[in-house]
């Protein structure tokens, strides 16, 4: 409370300051009164602003002697015709007559001035402050303007603890959207919070993410930039440089040289400047002196089809502007008001004296009204009817206030802050165009987009299109675009040029614009949502190097139908084959010496053996299952060492009986007589038999996808390979492998048909170098055909063992019936006999 109360009396004291300091008794120009039952105040920029006015204590009043505003004359005009309008009305606000008291704010001290005088009761120069300020009841019901946001700030600052309603047609600032700061403001332009998406989406549809930002001093430029920094920035647009047009700023000095000299190192194509129209020229005018070309300026409202602007001499060779501008509105019949006016007779008012009045705030040397019409340009058309259209929206709801909709308006006193309520809620066609406010006083529409053209000295622009709100969206025709470059080509504003597909941005300095393209790794990808960072394919999945996308992977393992399974097959089913072949014959020749001297029945077993080992071959061959696992290499494991027990017992026997039975006959006798050959192949299979039961329980063989062998390929196989199970049966067999070939070649010096070294000893070598080459192979070699390499390695070692053993028995079976006699085996051991008794 004590906060507001001293807030009232500063502005009392202010405005007591006003006149003690400077007022004097005035009688206003009809040019800026008319009374009326109900007045509307208007803050207009006549007259320009002057040096020092800021430094000096007092009110400075505006001097038509100072330099004329066209703009601010137009809007000027465009309230006094539509309050005229409306005074003919028959509709609205019938029998009520709108009065008006407007200002020239040429100045900050001006502006002051006049919102001072807008609080003042009627006929003084006080402001009465009631218990409740709301309750006020000032000279005017609303006001409309000022121009600049830094203006209506102020007014809207003073006016807001009154709830008088602020109309402005100029000031776009976000700031005065805020309804606890400002709940009595109102404007009939769009505000900057939707021109920011709006320049945001320009940017990003021509692909411009390399970009300069200059503002202007004062809320409008500066908070524009800010707001327009943050917006391009999370839409992944990087400003290089960034900086703001100081009031005290003159074209060319050393502060706008400095800008320059940052602005052309920054090295962008595209330059947004969010400035106020004044300061916009001095910006303009050192880019000219600094011979900045070849780039694409980017307007803000205030500026982008400003006369101002595009008079600077030497623009045109700056390059490309584009722009957002308020759609084009004429105001009906201002032209001719205008016109007429300028034609009336306005001698009778007659000269006055130095330092008289000529209205509400101008001190003049002679009260002549304004004799020559500035020409009505399109910036100053769009902004006169944002007045025109102010003045509309307060007389409607001054109109619903009234009750007037029954044909009569009722009358009677009206406080602002009623006012305000019902301008708020206004909905009415105005010449084609809807009227109406948001919650925050902002009306609804949208920007068109523009962009300049020169035909030699002339300048005009085009509308290339247009934009709405809510959500923010773009309509342009490029092709009406006359850009700066060769061929027409739209200009490139980027730090880095885009990378070629599967490659990711690796950033290098401060801003994510700039970087280098390193292309993804393989079993990588780069998603288009995502440009800085190569993300991995599911295990399903593949890419190569610098992929954008990941592919299938092809699950392969050695199937039935592939050619070299087909031989693979064929050369174990003849295994097979010739196997059961062999113990046929070895069955019907069971008591003949070949058989005898081969293990009797026990070839059988060693038959049986080799039968099994082949069986689980099968097991190589189509998708590996849970039993094919567990078969395939524990059967090959149990039947060959079997296959090589038998073998290195056999080999051992005949050394021993033929060598060593004589020297240890009671060894010789008690191994016979205990069947040692036949404890020993039990022994050594059940070892391998144990060690095959132990790796199945502790590392089962299952079957397992393989994705590390090949990128794009998902190998089917079993888990064996690695595990210590399968390298112990392994060892275990290469043991009985080394016994059976070193009893073996002891026994190559026995009788003819005794001596299977050579036949045993070459099918062992070839079973060592079968599953040395097939280690070889594996160690380098890890694809889909590793398992016919291991049943190739299995098979070579089987048939190998094979045809060592039996095949020169089933010959001479077969063959050589005359040496499977009793006879020839008799002569064959005395010949060794006589050798050894000899030796």
């Amino acid at each position: 409370m004590l906060l507001w109360e001293t807030y009232l009396v500063s502005l009392q004291l202010s405005l007591s300051c006003c006149w003690a300091f400077n007022c004097q008794s005035t009688t206003s120009s009809p040019d800026f009164s008319l009374p009326g039952d109900y007045l509307v105040a208007g803050l207009f920029p006549l007259h320009s602003d002057y040096p020092g006015v800021r430094r000096r204590p007092t009110v400075t009043f505006c001097d038509r002697s100072n330099n004329f505003n066209g703009h601010g004359y137009h809007l000027f005009q465009a309230v006094r015709f539509g309050i005229e309008e409306i005074n003919n009305s028959t509709t609205l606000l019938p029998n009520v007559t709108l009065g008006y008291q407007l200002y020239d704010v040429c100045s900050e001290s001006a502006n002051v001035y006049a919102t001072l005088s807008i609080l003042s009761t009627l006929g003084t120069h006080r402001v009465e402050i009631p218990g409740n300020p709301a309750h006020s009841s000032p000279m005017t019901l609303a006001v409309i303007g000022p121009d600049t946001t830094t203006h209506v700030t102020t007014t809207a600052a003073l006016l807001s603890p009154f709830l008088v309603p602020l109309v402005s047609y100029d000031a776009s600032s976000v700031i005065l959207s805020m309804k606890r700061r400002y709940p009595s403001f109102l404007r009939t332009i769009p505000s900057d919070e939707l021109q920011v998406e709006i320049l945001v989406l320009l940017l990003q549809r021509f692909g411009w993410v390399w970009i300069s930002m200059v503002g202007s001093e004062g809320d409008y430029g500066q908070l524009g930039v800010q707001a327009l920094e943050g917006r391009a920035t999370q839409q992944g647009i990087c400003v290089a440089f960034k900086d703001i047009v100081p009031f005290s700023a003159r074209p060319g000095d050393e502060r706008m040289q400095s800008m320059m000299r940052h602005l052309a190192q920054a090295g962008t194509t595209v330059v947004v400047v969010f400035s106020g129209r004044q300061l916009a020229r001095v910006f303009f005018e050192s880019v000219v002196l600094a011979n900045l070309t070849a780039k694409v300026w980017i307007a803000s409202e205030d500026w982008s089809i400003s006369r101002h602007i595009s008079s600077v001499p030497g623009i045109q060779g700056i390059g490309s502007v584009l722009g957002v501008s308020i759609p084009q509105r004429l105001v009906p019949g201002l032209k001719e008001f205008e016109e007429a006016y300028v034609r009336a007779d306005k001698g009778t008012l007659g000269p006055c004296p130095r330092g008289s009045w000529c209205g509400s705030n101008q001190v003049c040397r002679e009260c002549w009204a304004f004799t020559e019409m500035p020409r009505l340009g399109k910036f100053s058309m769009s902004s006169a009817y944002n007045a025109y259209q102010a003045v509309y929206a307060v007389a409607h709801g001054l109109h619903q206030l009234l009750g007037c909709g029954s044909g009569a308006c009722a009358g009677g006193r009206v406080h602002p802050w009623q006012l305000l309520e019902h301008i708020r809620k206004v909905n009415f066609l105005l010449h084609k165009h809807n009227v109406i406010f948001k919650d925050n006083g902002d009306p609804l529409g949208g920007y068109d987009i523009i962009a300049w053209e020169w035909n030699g000295p002339e300048w005009t622009f085009r509308v290339i299109g247009s934009s709405t709100s809510s959500p923010a969206r773009l309509d342009i025709n490029t092709t009406k675009i006359q850009w700066h470059g060769k061929d027409n080509q739209v200009p490139k504003s980027v730090c880095s040029s885009d990378c070629l597909e599967g490659h990711q941005r690796v950033v290098w300095g401060f801003h994510h614009c700039c970087f280098e393209c390193v292309p993804c790794e393989a079993g990588t990808f780069l998603n288009k949502s995502d440009f800085y960072r190569c993300q991995p394919c599911r295990k399903e999945e593949w890419a190569p190097e610098g992929s954008q996308t990941c592919f299938p992977r092809t699950v392969v393992f050695l199937t039935w139908h592939e050619p070299i399974s087909l031989v693979l097959l064929a050369a174990n089913t003849l295994l097979l084959v010739v196997v059961a072949g062999t113990a046929g014959l070895f069955a019907w020749h069971l008591d003949t010496p070949v058989v005898k001297s081969a293990g009797g029945r026990l070839c059988f077993l060693m038959l049986g053996s080799l039968a099994g080992g082949s069986l689980g071959l099968y097991g190589f061959f189509g998708e590996p299952t849970w039993p094919t696992c567990l078969l395939r290499q524990g059967l090959f494991a149990l039947g060959f060492a079997i296959f090589l027990s038998c073998l290195t017992i056999r080999s051992f026997q005949l050394v021993f009986i033929f060598k060593f039975s004589a020297k240890v006959p009671t060894f010789f006798r008690a191994w016979v007589q205990n069947h040692g050959a036949g404890l020993f192949v039990v022994i050594s299979s059940t070892v391998q038999l144990l060690i095959c039961l132990m790796w199945f329980a502790v590392w089962t063989p299952l079957p397992t996808r393989e994705y590390q062998r090949f990128p794009q390929l998902v190998v089917l196989d079993c888990t064996e390979a690695n595990s210590l199970g399968f390298m112990l049966a392994f060892a275990y067999n290469g043991l009985l492998s080394v016994s059976a070939f070193a009893c073996s070649y002891l026994g190559k010096d026995l009788p003819e048909n005794y001596n299977e070294a050579k036949c045993v000893t070459f099918s062992l070598l070839l079973n060592f170098v079968s599953w040395i080459a097939f280690f070889t192979v594996a160690s380098v070699y890890q694809g889909q055909y590793l398992p016919a390499v291991n049943v190739l390695a299995a098979l070579s070692c089987l048939s190998g063992d094979f045809s060592g053993y039996f095949l020169p028995k089933c010959y001479v079976i077969l063959c050589r019936p005359e040496l499977n006699s009793t006879e020839h085996f008799q002569a064959s051991i005395q010949d060794y006999t006589r050798r050894c008794g000899s030796t």
